[in-house]
């Protein structure tokens, strides 16, 4: 269990500490999470978060810009960031012995971030131009109008990246602002998992990170989802060469009492592979999407997921349509399965199965230092380490009239947005 030998201690500072020592390769990882993401975010400075993240890697007082690469390359490791709507987060891998050296650059960029004018608008440009790359994917787009109709008041409604008018007029002092305000010790958990010993590990974070000052408590997400009345439905017209649709409910967070059955619901539908943050464990071929839409020709592919956040987010079913196929017919099969899913309990060997592959993509998922980590990392995000500790048995302990339960709940005409990007036909 990824709990086991988890040493837990909290500087004076507020940092919170996660560390498990693991003698199984050579090697340790290093994480450190922020609780901040997208749903921090106010309107006009939507894609601040992510943009802030790409400023962390532009220099800090004792690291210049190109510093952490040589510098983790050299060590023979790997690095990374991501942000995501609930958090932020960095990673190095590394051999054991220069683990060190990631606690150096975590703990400087954490307090002295550069902030460069002159870096600042060259990310601006960068940032941009990704967004403009995304919007050269219909799926991207579709994406994009569904969740701002998903969401009347909360943050979640807005893409991670940002909406382009923002992205276009936030100022440096926007971003080192919302640095101050959110890139702090009292708002972080460091996560190291690798061959060490972890008292002395805890002692190493500890002289790394005690002396950054504790900052002021972040400000609460205050807006509220209020409950949906209204089913609502979204039409893009563009090119391309196939139909795509995108269908959401607002689903249950992580420490809901229902979202581990609507993660089993989700592996009865859907034949992806892996879990929350890594996808969704499902029956493969086998799966009811699968069968009911690509088996039979109507689709080219289908997907289903729900994420793990922490206020209420979205279950999604997607399917890409040939140009020539019945969008019609596609689009009454899947709202037909959910209705299945309400009136008839999922079978006994069925859901066993489906609890299989999930526990088998569970293991297979957190095999390395570096995913333990992050699941670690992961979890104080969007709940604690006990919902980690008892995730397998919270899936083991789904039966079928917990899936008929949440399918009545969510999978209501009120409760649900579609959307379709509908391909212009060619005129050669």
């Amino acid at each position: 269990m990824l709990t086991d030998r988890l040493l837990t201690h909290t500087l004076d500072n507020g940092l919170t500490l996660l560390v498990r020592e693991t003698l199984a390769a050579p090697v340790a990882s290093f994480w450190l999470w922020y609780r901040v993401g997208s749903r921090n975010e106010t309107p006009g400075l939507t894609g601040v978060s992510h943009w802030v993240e790409h400023m962390l890697f532009k220099g800090a007082e004792a690291h210049p810009q190109g510093a952490f690469d040589r510098m983790i390359q050299r060590a023979g490791g790997h690095f990374n960031g991501m942000t995501w709507v609930d958090w932020t987060t960095f990673y190095a891998t590394l051999p054991a012995e220069r683990i060190d050296l990631a606690l150096e650059i975590e703990a400087d960029r954490m307090q002295n971030a550069l902030f460069d004018p002159a870096e600042v608008e060259s990310e601006r440009t960068v940032i941009i131009s990704e967004r403009e790359g995304n919007e050269n994917r219909p799926g991207y787009m579709l994406r994009e109008q569904v969740q701002a109709a998903s969401f009347l008041a909360h943050p979640y409604r807005h893409m991670v990246i940002g909406w382009k008018e923002d992205l276009r007029r936030i100022t440096r002092d926007d971003l080192y602002a919302h640095y101050r305000r959110f890139y702090m010790p009292n708002n972080a958990v460091a996560v190291a998992v690798g061959a060490f010993r972890a008292d002395e590990m805890i002692e190493h974070i500890a002289a790394a990170f005690g002396d950054i000052p504790r900052g002021e408590t972040p400000p609460a997400v205050r807006a509220m989802e209020p409950e949906p009345r209204a089913q609502r439905r979204v039409q893009l017209d563009g090119p391309g060469g196939a139909h795509y649709l995108l269908i959401t409910h607002q689903a249950p967070p992580a420490r809901d009492p229902d979202f581990f059955p609507m993660v089993m619901l989700n592996a009865v539908l859907d034949g992806a592979t892996g879990l929350p943050p890594f996808g969704d464990g499902g029956l493969g071929r086998a799966a009811r999407l699968y069968r009911a839409l690509v088996n039979s020709g109507l689709a080219i592919s289908t997907n289903a997921s729900v994420a793990a956040t922490i206020d209420s987010y979205l279950f999604t079913i997607s399917a890409t349509v040939r140009q020539e196929g019945d969008r019609d017919r596609v689009e009454s099969v899947i709202l037909t399965e959910l209705e299945r899913l309400k009136m008839e309990p999922v079978g006994a060997d069925e859901l066993a199965r489906a609890i299989k592959g999930a526990r088998a993509m569970f293991a297979y998922g957190s095999e390395s230092v570096t995913n333990q980590a992050m699941w670690l990392g992961f979890a104080s995000m969007v709940a604690d380490t006990a919902w980690l500790a008892g995730f397998l048995d919270g899936l083991a302990r789904v039966n079928p009239d917990d899936i008929q339960r949440v399918a009545r709940r969510y999978f209501i005409p009120a409760n649900r947005v579609i959307g379709w990007y509908v391909s212009e036909k060619r005129h050669d």
